[in-house]
């Protein structure tokens, strides 16, 4: 991919298993038009993933499935869409190594209102092993009464676990809709559950007088 500048997302260990999300304007227009997009799909602990890309960054991230290359066609229906394994192959390995407890860098490029943006950035803002109901979320961005429009807007996220709109729950907390599936959705929070435990543990080691 080339070199894109504006938008990435990072995570890393001195963000607690938080991240940090970054989006300028995307490279093409609506439902992709103007756009050359490629993708691969990869084995993950959570079956296949299907990551998508233009030439300047992630776009696409879908979980499991078999209609997973016609839902990437269907949200990009205006683009170009072909499977080139190599083109996108690093990005791919990039997000299972994070899905398996790894720091991550990664560009994007992603189309997104201002509103979208700012819970984007609140859902990478919250760190593994934890979550946050849409009214919290709401309440952070100073629009108390906003959480129907959070929950569109957690909806609307095109790049599943890069930016973890698993991590948004109902206000009582169950495990409300997902694209990909609640079954889906509770594997990703146990298994970042247990990552996060194994990083206290790791730490609590480490500090440990010997």
């Amino acid at each position: 991919m080339a070199e894109h500048s504006h938008s990435h997302v990072h995570y890393g260990p001195e963000r607690n298993g938080s991240g940090e999300l970054i989006i300028a304007d995307a490279t093409y227009g609506p439902d992709g038009r103007g756009a050359r997009i490629t993708y691969t799909i990869v084995d993950s602990p959570f079956g296949h993933i299907l990551v998508a890309a233009t030439a300047h960054g992630v776009c696409w991230v879908g979980i499991r499935g078999a209609r997973l290359e016609a839902e990437l066609r269907a949200d990009f229906h205006a683009a170009e869409v072909l499977r080139d394994d190599d083109a996108v192959h690093g990005a791919a390995g990039k997000i299972v190594d994070y899905i398996n407890g790894e720091s991550l860098d990664l560009p994007l490029d992603i189309r997104a209102t201002p509103f979208q943006r700012d819970v984007w950035r609140e859902l990478c803002a919250i760190p593994w092993g934890t979550t946050r109901s849409y009214g919290e979320i709401a309440r952070r961005l100073g629009r108390p009464d906003a959480s129907r429009a959070v929950g569109h807007a957690n909806g609307s996220n095109p790049v599943a676990i890069v930016i973890p709109c698993h991590r948004a729950i109902g206000s009582d907390g169950t495990l409300t809709g997902y694209r990909w599936g609640l079954e889906c959705k509770r594997r990703l929070l146990d298994h970042e559950r247990a990552l996060a435990q194994s990083c206290l543990l790791l730490a609590a080691r480490t500090a440990a007088p010997q």
